[in-house]
């Protein structure tokens, strides 16, 4: 669990309500079913219409990362892609065989049994390059569906406010219910700002470092496979990973 991530977007809401509170308002006045459904639903609707299915997908699996982010063990890492490289010197690289069971990641795996096969190191890096940078592409476009909602929903906002506005205007016989109703007109461009600034525009970029962190480990996993399969010292290839860490 990031507590930090936790924390922040409690505090995002505190900020909300005791400044709601601060201002003399009543926390009913937060709460307009109407203004949620135009800012909330039509974000999700332009969403819809924009973004394939698959990628729907993956943003929405990717959401947990935000609070429950993946275990990025680069140290750890390094220290198994060293010892795979004295296991190859020792018995040759057959001996990485039981190695590959252990996994569970297939990206660790594939690379594992393309080294196993005696894969030539630039083909082997040519194939698992390709995976790294595919992966990538996939998480950050993944990612990016929350930085578009953060585009669309202050728009579904000053659409929300502008049509209870008309709602307003077609009352203006009865002013005792002016001001409230000016008053739940705004809240559409609460929930629309609200919705970009304080949880969509960071959650994208929460899951896009997360992303990026996520290939650089693939891409450590990549040098350290390959210099086993020229045969590097295992020293050399510890020493070389480091530079990724640094």
């Amino acid at each position: 669990m990031d507590l930090v991530s936790v924390v922040g977007t409690i505090l995002a809401f505190v900020v909300i309500i005791v400044g709601t509170i601060l201002k003399g308002s009543s926390l009913d006045a937060l709460w307009n079913p109407a203004a949620f459904v135009i800012v909330f639903l039509g974000t999700f609707a332009a969403l819809l219409v924009q973004t394939p299915g698959a990628v729907l997908k993956r943003a929405w699996s990717m959401l947990p990362w935000v609070y429950r982010p993946p275990d990025i063990e680069s140290e750890n890492l390094v220290s198994r892609i060293v010892g795979w490289s004295e296991i190859s010197r020792r018995t040759g690289l057959l001996g990485l065989e039981p190695s590959i069971e252990r996994e569970t990641d297939p990206f660790i795996r594939k690379g594992l049994q393309l080294l196993v096969d005696g894969t030539e190191p630039d083909a082997m890096r040519s194939v698992l390059e390709v995976e790294v940078l595919a992966r990538e592409h996939t998480d950050i476009e993944a990612a990016k569906v929350y930085e578009n909602a953060g585009a669309y929903s202050p728009t579904m906002g000053i659409i929300g406010a502008v049509m209870g506005l008309m709602s307003v205007m077609q009352n203006l016989a009865e002013p005792s219910k002016l001001g409230h109703g000016i008053a739940a007109a705004f809240v559409a461009t609460i929930y629309g700002i609200g919705l970009a600034n304080l949880l969509a525009l960071p959650m994208a970029s929460r899951l896009k470092g997360l992303a990026r962190q996520r290939s650089q480990m693939r891409e450590i996993l990549v040098e350290g496979l390959v210099s086993i399969a020229q045969g590097d010292n295992p020293r050399h290839i510890e020493s070389k990973l480091q530079g990724f860490l640094s």
